[in-house]
C-alpha cells in the first residue's frame, strides 16, 4: 500500500494546497461560522466549527464509495443537492434578517454563557451547511477525478479525507476563537443586530446564488 510514498506524498501537497484556497475563501461554512461567534460565542462557534469538518466527512464518504460518479453523470440529482443546501441557507438568513435589536443584545450578553444556542443544534447547523454545500461536493469531486490517482489505495484517500476533516476543523475553529474574542464583541457593540442581518443578507445571496450561477 505504501510503496511508491513519493507519489502519494505529492499529491497530499497538491490536495492540501488547493484545499487551503477553498477553505480560506468566502462561502456558507465561512459565514454561518462567523455568524456563530458574534451571535452566541466562542463555544457554540467552535462546535459549529466541528460540525463543519464532520461535514467534510460526508463528502470523503460517497467519493470513496462511488457514488460520487453518480452525482456528477446524473445532473439533476447534483440540481436537487442544490435546491435542499439552497432552501436550508435561505432559512438561516432570513431568521437573521428578522432579528430584532432586543433579541440581538440579549444574544450578545449572554453568548458567553451560550444560552441561546445548544452544542447539538450548534454542531447541526455545521455539519448541515457543510455536507449540504454543492461547492463542497464539486469540489471532492474535482479533487478525486483530477488529482487522485485511480490507482492511489482507498486508504490512502481515506487519510486524506481525514486530513481534510481535520484542517478544515482547525482553520474554522481559529476563526471562531479571534472573532469570538472580546475586542471583536465590543467592536459590534449595541448595534450587533445589523450585523446579524448582514450576514443573514449574506447566506441568502449565497442561497440564490446555488440555483441562479452567476
Amino acid at each position: 500500500m505504501f510503496n511508491h510514498f513519493e507519489q502519494y506524498w505529492l499529491e497530499f501537497l497538491t490536495i492540501a494546497s488547493v484545499h487551503l484556497l477553498a477553505v480560506m475563501s468566502p462561502g456558507p461554512d465561512f459565514a454561518i461560522v462567523l455568524k456563530h461567534s458574534i451571535q452566541y460565542g466562542r463555544r457554540a462557534a467552535m462546535i459549529t466549527s466541528i460540525g463543519v469538518g464532520v461535514g467534510i466527512l460526508v463528502h470523503v464518504a460517497y467519493s470513496l464509495l462511488g457514488i460520487g460518479i453518480l452525482i456528477k453523470t446524473t445532473p439533476g440529482l447534483f440540481e436537487v443537492i442544490s435546491y435542499v443546501a439552497a432552501a436550508y441557507l435561505f432559512y438561516i438568513g432570513w431568521k437573521a434578517i428578522r432579528s430584532s435589536a432586543a433579541a440581538a443584545s440579549m444574544d450578545a450578553t449572554s453568548a458567553s454563557s451560550n444560552k441561546n444556542l445548544s452544542d447539538k443544534r450548534a454542531f447541526s447547523v455545521g455539519f448541515l451547511t457543510n455536507g449540504l454545500n454543492p461547492k463542497a461536493t464539486m469540489f471532492f469531486l474535482s479533487i478525486f477525478a483530477v488529482v487522485i490517482s485511480t490507482d492511489t489505495p482507498n486508504e490512502i484517500k481515506a487519510l486524506y479525507g481525514i486530513y481534510l476533516a481535520l484542517a478544515t476543523t482547525v482553520w474554522f475553529c481559529a476563526l471562531s476563537y479571534f472573532l469570538s474574542s472580546r475586542k471583536v464583541r465590543v467592536f459590534i457593540g449595541a448595534k450587533g443586530y445589523w450585523f446579524d442581518r448582514f450576514m443573514g443578507l449574506v447566506l441568502i445571496l449565497l442561497a440564490i446564488r446555488l440555483v441562479i450561477p452567476v
